[in-house]
């Protein structure tokens, strides 16, 4: 039996259930946490066809977009739609289940 990298194996995991793949970016936009947004938008991007692929099908530099994906990275909120574009996905908001009260000044 040949051993996969973590990453491999979630590749193939959101390649084959791309529902599962926006539940899971949509749960992590949730919490907040920009380093794991980074980290499975890298599986995502194995999963769709590599970097060299998404990025031209993203209308992107494929440097820029190995920059944006990296572990320093901080993508623009274009080059990041751009990017689940061309994935088959969209960023959306969702109320919170309970709003954040709000005061008057």
């Amino acid at each position: 039996m040949k051993d996969r990298s973590h990453d491999d194996a979630m590749a193939d995991l959101f390649r084959d259930d791309p529902q599962m793949a926006a539940a899971t970016l949509d749960a992590i936009l949730a919490d907040g946490d920009q380093g794991e947004l980074l980290v499975t938008l890298r599986q995502m991007t194995k999963a769709f066809g590599g970097m060299p692929a998404v990025a031209k099908s993203a209308e992107l530099n494929p440097r820029q977009l190995y920059r944006t994906l990296s572990e320093t990275g901080n993508s623009e909120l274009r080059n990041l739609s751009a990017l689940l574009r061309s994935m088959g996905m969209r960023l959306s908001a969702q109320p919170l289940d309970k709003p954040t009260s709000h005061t008057a000044s």
